[in-house]
C-alpha cells in the first residue's frame, strides 16, 4: 500500500480507505488509486477488506442544528466525540439535522449515501425523527437523551440525581422558596432535571409550586431572549443548565436583582465558568469523558455485531459549589 500510496501522491491510510470501499476521498482520486493498484498488480483479499472494515469504522453524527452554536455544549460534546472516535481508529461524520428535516421525517444524507457504518445522535431531534432514526436498518445511539419506547442504545447523565443534589444543597443552605427553570418537556435531559429538582422539594415537605417552574426556550427549542419572572419571587432558582442560568442572572440583573444577594442561582453541566458567568456558577458537572468513552465503545460494539438488549446507561458526576448561591440560614451546610 505505501508503493500505491507513494505513486499516487497519498498516505498508505487513504489507499487502504480506497481499497476497502470506504470515504474520505474524492471518486476520481479513488479511481486513480484502483488503477495504480491493478498496475501494480495488488490484490485487497475480502477476508483483509471484510477485517478493515470491522476496526476502522465511519460513525455518522447527527445533531439538532438549533443545539449546534459556536462553543456550544454540544458543539464542545462533539469535539470530543470525534476526538475519541479518531484516537480508537474510526472516523466521525457530522450532518446537522435542520427543523425541516426533523418535521419532513428525512432521512440524513450520511444514511441514504450508506457512508456510515453507525451513527450517533447527539441531542434530542423531534420524537417522531429519533424514533425514525432507531429503525434504521444500521445501529443507533442516542447520546444525552433516551426514550424507552425506541430500540437505541442510550448513553446519559445522571441528570435526576444532580439537580436532586442542587436542589437539597439550596434547602440545607436555608431555602424553602426555590424555583426551577427550564422547559421540561422540551427533552428527556430537562424533564429529568426537573424531576430531580421535584423530589428533592417533596422529601422536604416542600412544595412545587407552578408559578415558580418558568420556561426557558420557545415551542422550537429556541432559548427566550428574556425568561418570564413570576409576581412573587423565590429566594432560589435552580436552572436547567449553565447558559440557562448565565441568562437567568442578567434578567435578575436588569430587574434590579442581584445573584446571589437577593437570589441565589445553580446551573448545570459545569460548562460555562470563569469568564463565562459573574458571579461563578454553582453547577452539577457530568463526567462527559466517561459518557463520550462509553458512547463509541458502545457504537462500536453494535456495529461489529454484538447483539443485547437496548438499555440506558447512566453516568455519574459531582456537584460544584461557588459562588452564585448562598447560605441565609447562618450555618454551613
Amino acid at each position: 500500500m505505501r508503493d500505491i500510496g507513494k505513486a499516487v501522491g497519498v498516505s498508505a491510510v487513504t489507499v487502504s480507505k480506497a481499497l476497502a470501499g470506504k470515504p474520505g476521498m474524492s471518486e476520481s482520486m479513488r479511481q486513480r488509486i484502483l488503477k495504480k493498484a491493478e498496475e501494480l498488480n495488488y490484490h485487497y483479499p475480502e477476508e483483509e477488506r471484510r477485517q478493515h472494515r470491522k476496526e476502522q469504522l465511519d460513525i455518522g453524527i447527527l445533531i439538532p442544528e438549533h443545539f449546534f452554536q459556536a462553543d456550544s455544549f454540544y458543539a464542545v460534546m462533539y469535539k470530543q466525540l470525534v476526538q475519541q472516535l479518531t484516537e480508537n481508529g474510526h472516523f466521525g461524520m457530522l450532518e446537522l439535522l435542520s427543523r425541516e428535516m426533523e418535521t419532513g421525517l428525512e432521512i440524513p444524507n450520511l444514511v441514504k449515501s450508506n457512508r456510515v457504518d453507525g451513527l450517533i445522535l447527539l441531542g434530542e431531534p423531534e420524537k417522531a425523527y429519533y424514533r425514525m432514526i432507531a429503525r434504521q436498518s444500521l445501529p443507533v445511539l442516542f447520546l444525552d437523551f433516551y426514550d424507552e419506547q425506541a430500540s437505541a442504545e442510550a448513553v446519559v447523565g445522571d441528570n435526576a440525581y444532580g439537580c436532586y443534589r442542587l436542589t437539597s444543597h439550596l434547602i440545607r443552605n436555608g431555602h424553602t422558596n426555590i424555583g426551577f427553570v427550564g422547559s421540561y418537556r422540551a427533552t428527556s435531559s430537562i424533564m429529568d432535571r426537573f424531576l430531580g429538582y421535584s423530589r428533592a422539594l417533596l422529601s422536604n415537605d416542600l412544595p412545587v409550586r407552578e408559578d415558580w417552574v418558568l420556561p426557558d426556550r420557545d415551542e422550537k427549542g429556541q432559548l427566550l431572549k428574556e425568561i418570564p419572572l413570576p409576581a412573587q419571587m423565590p429566594t432560589a432558582f435552580v436552572c436547567n443548565c449553565d447558559l440557562v442560568a448565565v441568562h437567568l442572572i442578567r434578567t435578575l440583573r436588569a430587574k434590579g436583582l442581584r445573584v446571589p444577594e437577593d437570589i441565589s442561582i445553580t446551573g448545570f453541566d459545569d460548562f460555562v465558568t470563569g469568564a463565562g458567568a459573574e458571579p461563578e456558577l454553582s453547577t452539577f458537572r457530568i463526567d462527559t469523558d466517561a459518557m463520550i468513552d462509553l458512547a463509541v465503545r458502545t457504537i462500536a460494539a453494535k456495529c461489529r455485531g454484538q447483539h443485547k438488549p437496548f438499555g440506558r446507561t447512566v453516568i455519574g458526576g459531582q456537584p460544584v459549589y461557588r459562588n452564585s448561591d448562598r447560605n441565609i440560614n447562618g450555618t454551613e451546610e
